[in-house]
């Protein structure tokens, strides 16, 4: 019996202290460069950001202030040069409830202008302005992983269709609710999604009834690459993906992304055409030089001192 206990003892506390080393690894103090409202940005693993919506008490709602700072923080980002990988996600119990409509409301209801054609000049202006919030996602060179648990509603499903890489954990749920709310989502849904779900049957369907997508069923569409038991497995799985990919040469990694971008909007000749005009100038980087070295050593691109981009 004492030996029962004693082992049972020495499991729990192997159990406590895996817990623990998760813990230490999750936590990060925030990078006093980037100093916003609504954003909580820190600095998780080496070279990677974790931008968190932080609204926990309105249910990451977006407001007014939140769509201005994600354009400034992803600026940011662009221009960085000691982080390479950004990993999105929300505090608090859920990833975002959407649009903030009371703080939002006014802006759209209410235009400025004398006449029809001023109003609807104003508000085509306001459209643009909040599409360049995810935009920027879109257009910032490092990858971006989108980590969503719970509810990512609206707006949510805008963010994270402008992002490279989307996971989950099991609670999470998805959806376009624009046309509960008498509008068709204008701030990329509509133009996104089709071309990461692959079904226009399927797409139709969340569009036009705004029912949940929930996590298997994001995860057998394609919108999502993996469903984790929890957020905090799945925050875990996604700093260690960032840092995998931090891993590598920043011109190889960013370089990517831009092709991959411009080959989704373009015929495959143009994207041919495209990455060899990149290619004629960015295969005489001395990365490939570097990378070439460590793969006949049997070393990992970990190993590599990549210079900063």
């Amino acid at each position: 019996m004492a030996g029962l206990l004693v082992g049972g003892a020495r499991r729990s506390c192997r159990g406590l202290f895996q817990t623990l080393q998760i813990g230490i690894r999750t936590m990060s103090a925030a990078v006093a460069s980037y100093d916003f409202e609504t954003l909580h940005v820190s600095q998780p693993r080496d070279s990677v950001l974790h931008v968190e919506l932080n609204r926990p008490n309105k249910r990451n709602a977006m407001n007014h202030t939140l769509w201005r700072e994600m354009v400034e923080c992803f600026n940011k980002i662009t221009h960085d040069t000691d982080h390479r990988v950004v990993v999105v996600s929300g505090a608090g119990k859920m990833f975002t409830a959407g649009i903030d409509l009371m703080d939002m409301a006014g802006q759209v209801l209410q235009p400025t202008g004398d006449d029809t054609a001023r109003k609807a000049w104003h508000i085509r202006n306001k459209i643009l302005q909040y599409q360049e919030s995810f935009n920027v996602i879109e257009k910032c060179p490092k990858p971006v992983i989108a980590a969503v648990h719970n509810a990512c509603i609206g707006g949510g499903v805008d963010l994270i269709t402008a992002c490279d890489i989307r996971l989950c954990s099991q609670d999470a749920w998805f959806q376009v609710k624009e046309v509960d709310i008498g509008m068709a989502a204008d701030v990329g849904t509509l133009q996104r999604l089709p071309k990461i779900i692959g079904s226009a049957s399927l797409m139709s369907e969340l569009v036009y009834t705004a029912r949940q997508l929930m996590a298997d069923e994001a995860l057998s569409c394609g919108l999502v690459s993996r469903v984790f038991e929890d957020k905090e497995a799945m925050l875990e799985g996604a700093f260690e993906m960032a840092s995998e990919i931090a891993s590598k040469s920043p011109l190889a990694v960013q370089g990517t992304k831009l092709n991959l971008i411009y080959s989704r909007d373009h015929p495959v000749k143009d994207g041919l055409n495209y990455i060899a005009t990149w290619n004629m100038s960015m295969l005489q980087t001395d990365d490939l030089i570097k990378s070439a070295q460590a793969a006949m050593e049997k070393k990992s691109p970990k190993d590599v001192p990549y210079s900063k981009l």
